[in-house]
């Protein structure tokens, strides 16, 4: 996976959803905690869901090729898209039939032990997983608060893996608060109103990445800063001395498309401007920290224009 893919951090999420997964089955079986269950088929769509991210990455490699010649990197997009999905039916919508069924018919929890003890190795195995997503968003969120973050990430691997974890920690906690109260009153209405909440938080998170991940389906452009920069670097205030029309897109998470109308003199030749053209390109590689695919179409200034 390219730079800024947290591809540690998806595989980290992996071991640690499998093992957890299987635990929470196990306790399920042994307790009938219907929160128990909700929990094990949540580790099971995290899991799915961490092997996905690895695949879209995988494929996101491949050259390009006539029928796509800016590669696939927008295939992380639709691997990322797919995901949500995962987690907003698999996780979310089964979660919140299942407490539904729990409340409609409650029973008691047997073998108390078991849920709460998976429980509590399930927490400090998220806990885990999530301090290695965010030790890896570290290194590439910049000044970027964590919303801000998840909201203009290009790479979509650490915003998914950055809510699912955290989704998963509250959602274990939830489910801990469900079984602990049905255990002290008796009564397995608890149990399913924790994982109805299970069900709503997930759902809820499934969204924001759905929402997410579907602007850079659309194809965003660059940032404020990194328009700017492009901006400053295209005008060298001699053959270039302006910029009359700029157009920026993310064709992948580690490619941007660069397509600009610059004003050069009316009386420079042919030579210049293509030697102008040439680096005027090298600038803007130099000005920011993705790939930049530029196109640059030389006119002269005449009024404010389009591309």
């Amino acid at each position: 996976m390219a730079a800024g893919g947290g591809t540690k951090a998806v595989v980290t999420a992996l071991c640690a959803n499998l093992a957890i997964a299987a635990a929470k089955l196990v306790a399920w079986a042994f307790s009938g905690s219907s929160s128990m269950l909700a929990e094990g088929v949540h580790s099971i769509a995290d899991s799915s869901n961490q092997a996905l991210l690895l695949l879209g990455g995988k494929r996101a490699q491949r050259a390009a090729t006539p029928q796509h010649p800016f590669g696939y990197g927008r295939e992380r997009y639709v691997y990322s898209f797919i995901v949500a999905i995962v987690l907003f039916s698999l996780g979310g919508l089964f979660a919140l039939y299942e407490g539904w069924h729990k409340i409609s018919d409650p029973h008691a929890i047997e073998h108390w032990y078991w849920p709460v003890g998976v429980l509590t190795f399930a927490i400090f195995a998220e806990a885990f997983a999530l301090r290695t997503a965010v030790k890896e968003a570290n290194e590439v969120r910049g000044g970027r608060s964590w919303w801000q973050f998840v909201r203009t990430a290009k790479a979509p691997e650490l915003p998914v893996i950055l809510l699912e974890d955290l989704g998963a920690i509250c959602g274990l906690f939830l489910a801990l608060i469900g079984v602990g109260i049905a255990l002290i009153t008796g009564n397995g209405v608890w149990d399913g109103i924790g994982t109805l909440c299970i069900g709503v938080l997930l759902v809820i998170i499934a969204v924001i990445l759905a929402v997410e991940t579907k602007s850079l389906l659309l194809g965003e452009g660059a940032g404020e800063e990194d328009v700017d920069a492009i901006r400053t670097a295209l005008v060298d205030g001699d053959t270039v001395t302006g910029v009359l029309g700029l157009r920026t897109m993310y064709v992948g998470p580690d490619d941007l498309l660069v397509a600009a109308k610059i004003s050069v003199a009316h009386d420079d030749t042919a030579a210049e401007v293509a030697r102008a053209i040439d680096e005027a390109e090298a600038r803007v590689r130099a000005a920011v920290q993705v790939h930049c695919i530029v196109y640059l179409e030389p006119d002269i200034a005449r009024t404010p224009d389009t591309l």
